[in-house]
C-alpha cells in the first residue's frame, strides 16, 4: 500500500527541485548574501510543512475513549425548517458589517480615473497588505462550509489542500514572479500573445473566462446554500443579494476597494475562525482534552491513499495540490493581479512566502476548525454521533457562541464569500477590458470608455454567477461542485501557463494544441468517464447511474486531474517536438532565464533586482502639467536635489518608489517613478521634485513639510 505522505513528498519534491534548480542556474539562491537567504527561505517552506505532516502521520498520540451523547445540545439539534439561528443581536451584527464592507469599499475606491488604478491599485501596496488580501481571496465561504464538513467527516486531513501550496513556492517566487512584475502584462492571455500570437491569446481567454465565471458560481452557490441554512431563503435568492453587495463597491472602486475591503476581511477570517476554535476547546475543558478528543484517524495529515473515492489523499493532491493550486498562484487573473499591486517584486515575493507558509498554513487551521471541533464534541459526549456532517459547522457554532458572538461567525461567512467574489468580479473585468473590448472591438479604445466597460462587465459576471448557480445545484455538497468543476477547467491552462514559462523549446502550435485539445479530452472524460481509469491508481470509480447530465463530471472528480495534466503535458511535449522553435527575440523577458531583458524594458534602462537604497526628501511641485513617462511601465519623470542623488547614489534612468514615510498605510500614499536627466538648483538639493499629478497622489493635505520615503529600486 502506498504511503500517502511519501507519495506527496516524493512528486511534489520533485517539482519543487526543479524550481529550486531554476532559481539557481538564474542566480536567484547560491550559498552566500542574499542568494544564501533565499535558499534557506525555500528550504524552511518544505522543511515546515514535512515536519508538521510528518508528526501527524505517525507520531503516538493519547486518545480519549468515545462516551455516548450526554444531552444539552437539543435545542440548536432541533430546528425547525425555515427558523433562523441566532438571535436578532446576531443578525444585526451581520447587516452592520455589510454595511461597513460597502463603505470601506466605496471610500477606498474613489476617484480611479484609470484602469492601472481600478485593476492594479497603482502597483505601490506593501507585502504585509497583499497578503493579508490574498488570504482572504482564497479563503472563501466555501472553504469555511466545504473544509468544515470535510475536518468532521475526516479531521486534520481536510487541510491537505492549504498545505500542498509549498510545492509550487520556488517555481512561483523564482520563476513566474519576476517574469510577471517586470513584464507588466495586465492579463494572464495578454502574456500568451507576447509569448507566441494572438490565436493562443484568444483561447487562453476563453479558457480562463470560463474557469473565473464558473468560480464565481461556485462561491454564489455556497453562500446561497449558507443562507439557506441559517435563515431558510431560497438559495437563488441568497445569492443574488450576495452579488448585488460585492458588485456594488468593485464596481465604485475595483482594485483598491477589493485590497481594502479584503484587509479588513482577511483579519475577520482568521481572528473569527480562531475564535470558534478557542470556543470549542474552552468548552471541553481546555487543549489537551479537546486533542485527545480528536479521534487518532481524525489527527492524520492524510486520510487515506485511495481507499475512500469520497475523500483519496492522492485524488486531492493532483486536484487541489498541483492544478488546483497552480491554477491558483500561476493563473488565477484575480490573484495575479493581486501580486502585481505590490511596490516591488521583494515585496511581492514577500506576499508570496508569507501567505504560502504563514497565513495559509492559519488558514487550514480557521476553516476546518468548525469540523474539528465538531468532532472532538461528539467524541466528548456533547453532541450525538449520528449527526450530518454538512451540518456540524452550524450546529457546533450555535452550540459554542453566545449571542452576538455567533454573530460574528455570520459575518465571517459573508467575509469569506464577498472576498473571494470581489476579486473574481474584477478578474473577469480585467479579461474582458483588455482581452475582448480593447483587443478586439475596439483597440483605441480610451481609459474612461474601459472603466465604463469594466463596471458593465463587473456586473454582468455577477448576474451570470447567479444564474449558474442551479446548475452546481446538483451536486451533493459544496466540496463536490467546486472540486468537479475545477478538476475539469484547469489543467490544459495550468501546462500551458508551465511550459510557455519554463520550457524554451515550446511553440505557439504547441500551446493552441494543448489549449484546445486539452479542453477536448476533459469533455471526453465527461462523457466517457471510464477513460480516466488508467491514471486513477486505485482509486474506485464511483460511477453514478442517474444518467444526469453532470453524472460523467461527478465519476472519477478527484483523480480527472491526474488525467487531464497528464494528457495535456503529453500533446504539448509531442507537438513541440514535431514543430519549429519560436524566434529567441520574443522569447525574451517572457522565459525563465530572461528576467533582466524583461526588467530593461519595464524601467527603461538596464537594472539589477538587488539595486535597493532607501533615502528621504522634500517633495516639490515642479509643474503643474502631467509628467513625463518612460519605459513600458509607463513611469513618471522626476527631478532629483544633489543631496537626495547622492544619498542614493541614482542616475537618470534609475527606479524609484516614493512614500508617504508612514508605513501603516501600507503603500496607499505612494508611486514609482524614474530619474530624469534634470538635477534640481543648489536651494534645493534636499528635495524631490514632481510634477502635480504624481505630487498629489503621494502627499496628502496638511502634509506638505513632511519628508517623504523614497527606495531606489533595481
Amino acid at each position: 500500500m502506498t504511503d500517502p505522505l511519501v507519495y506527496s513528498y516524493v512528486v511534489g519534491g520533485a517539482i519543487f527541485a526543479i524550481g529550486l534548480i531554476y532559481a539557481l542556474r538564474q542566480g536567484f539562491i547560491g550559498l552566500h548574501g542574499r542568494g544564501l537567504v533565499r535558499l534557506l527561505a525555500s528550504l524552511g517552506v518544505i522543511g515546515f510543512f514535512f515536519s508538521l505532516q510528518a508528526y501527524l502521520q505517525y507520531a503516538p498520540m493519547k486518545v480519549a475513549p468515545a462516551l455516548p451523547y450526554n444531552g444539552g445540545a437539543d435545542d440548536v439539534l432541533n430546528m425547525e425548517d425555515g427558523k433562523a439561528r441566532g438571535t436578532a443581536l446576531d443578525y444585526g451584527i451581520m447587516i452592520g458589517y455589510f454595511v461597513l464592507i460597502l463603505i470601506i469599499g466605496t471610500w477606498f475606491g474613489r476617484k480611479k480615473t484609470t484602469t492601472k488604478e481600478f485593476f492594479f491599485g497603482g502597483q505601490r501596496f506593501s507585502w504585509w497588505l497583499i497578503a493579508f488580501s490574498l488570504v482572504a481571496t482564497t479563503v472563501g465561504s466555501y472553504s469555511f462550509v466545504k473544509y468544515s464538513n470535510m475536518g468532521y467527516a475526516y479531521g486534520l486531513s481536510s487541510s491537505q489542500t492549504y498545505f500542498n501550496d509549498w510545492i509550487w513556492f520556488p517555481l512561483l517566487a523564482f520563476g513566474w514572479l519576476p517574469i510577471l512584475y517586470f513584464s507588466r502584462v495586465t492579463t494572464v492571455p495578454e502574456y500568451f500573445e507576447r509569448r507566441f500570437n494572438a490565436k493562443v491569446r484568444f483561447g487562453a481567454t476563453f479558457c480562463i473566462l470560463v474557469y473565473l465565471i464558473g468560480y464565481v458560481g461556485v462561491n454564489l452557490f455556497t453562500m446561497g446554500k449558507v443562507l439557506n441554512a441559517l435563515l431558510g431563503w431560497p438559495i437563488p435568492l441568497s445569492a443574488l443579494l450576495i452579488a448585488v453587495i460585492s458588485t456594488t463597491y468593485v464596481t465604485a472602486g475595483g482594485q483598491t476597494s477589493v485590497i481594502m475591503t479584503d484587509l479588513f476581511q482577511g483579519v475577520m477570517l482568521l481572528v473569527t475562525g480562531g475564535v470558534i476554535l478557542f470556543l470549542g476547546i474552552d468548552y471541553v475543558g481546555g487543549f489537551g482534552v479537546f486533542w485527545e478528543n480528536l479521534p487518532r484517524d481524525h489527527r492524520l495529515a492524510f486520510a487515506n491513499f485511495n481507499e475512500d473515492p469520497k475523500f483519496p489523499s492522492v485524488g486531492i493532491f493532483w486536484q487541489d495540490g498541483i492544478a488546483n493550486s497552480a491554477m491558483l498562484y500561476f493563473l488565477n487573473q484575480g490573484i495575479i493581479m493581486r501580486f502585481l499591486a505590490a511596490r516591488s517584486l521583494r515585496e511581492s515575493r514577500k506576499a508570496a512566502l508569507v501567505t504560502v507558509v504563514g497565513l495559509m498554513s492559519v488558514a487550514a487551521v480557521v476553516v476546518a476548525a468548525g469540523g474539528w471541533v465538531a468532532a472532538a464534541l461528539v467524541n466528548h459526549g456533547d453532541l450525538p454521533a449520528d449527526m450530518k456532517s454538512d451540518q456540524a459547522f452550524y450546529i457546533a457554532t450555535d452550540l459554542l457562541a453566545r449571542p452576538g458572538v455567533f454573530g460574528l461567525v455570520l459575518a465571517a461567512l459573508t467575509a469569506a464569500l464577498m472576498s473571494t467574489v470581489d476579486t473574481l468580479i474584477t478578474a473577469v473585468a480585467a479579461l474582458t477590458v483588455n482581452d475582448v473590448y480593447k483587443r478586439h472591438l475596439r483597440p483605441q479604445a480610451t481609459d474612461q470608455q474601459m472603466l465604463k466597460v469594466a463596471r458593465i462587465s463587473s456586473v454582468s459576471v455577477a448576474l451570470i454567477g447567479v444564474a449558474l448557480v442551479p446548475v452546481f445545484m446538483n451536486f451533493a455538497s459544496i466540496y463536490e461542485a467546486h472540486g468537479a468543476f475545477t478538476a475539469s477547467v484547469t489543467p490544459p491552462l495550468v501546462v500551458t501557463l508551465l511550459l510557455s514559462v519554463f520550457w524554451r523549446r515550446f511553440t505557439a502550435k504547441a500551446a493552441l494544441f494543448t489549449l484546445v485539445g486539452g479542453l477536448l479530452a476533459m469533455m471526453l472524460s465527461i462523457l466517457y468517464p471510464q477513460i480516466i481509469a488508467p491514471f486513477a491508481q486505485g482509486v474506485p470509480a464511483t460511477l453514478p447511474d442517474d444518467g444526469g447530465f453532470l453524472s460523467g463530471m461527478k465519476a472519477y472528480k478527484y483523480m480527472r486531474a491526474c488525467y487531464g495534466i497528464s494528457v495535456c503535458a503529453a500533446i504539448g511535449v509531442i507537438v513541440t517536438l514535431f514543430t519549429k522553435p519560436e524566434p529567441v527575440e520574443r522569447q525574451k523577458g517572457l522565459v525563465w532565464g530572461t528576467v533582466s531583458d524583461a526588467l530593461r524594458r519595464y524601467k527603461g534602462s538596464p537594472g539589477t533586482e538587488d539595486g535597493r537604497v532607501c533615502g528621504k526628501g522634500q517633495p516639490l511641485v515642479i509643474s503643474e502639467q502631467p509628467s513625463e513617462t518612460r519605459g513600458e511601465g509607463e513611469l513618471p519623470v522626476v527631478s532629483l536635489g544633489q543631496s537626495v542623488s547622492d544619498q542614493l547614489g541614482a542616475s537618470p534612468g534609475d527606479l524609484l518608489y516614493v512614500s508617504d514615510s508612514r508605513w501603516w498605510l501600507g503603500g496607499l500614499r505612494s508611486a514609482h517613478v524614474v530619474v530624469g536627466d534634470t538635477i534640481l538648483p543648489g536651494a534645493d538639493s534636499e528635495s524631490i521634485g514632481l510634477h502635480s499629478d504624481v505630487y498629489n497622489s503621494i502627499v496628502s493635505k496638511h502634509r506638505n513639510c513632511h519628508s517623504v520615503v523614497i527606495e531606489k529600486l533595481y
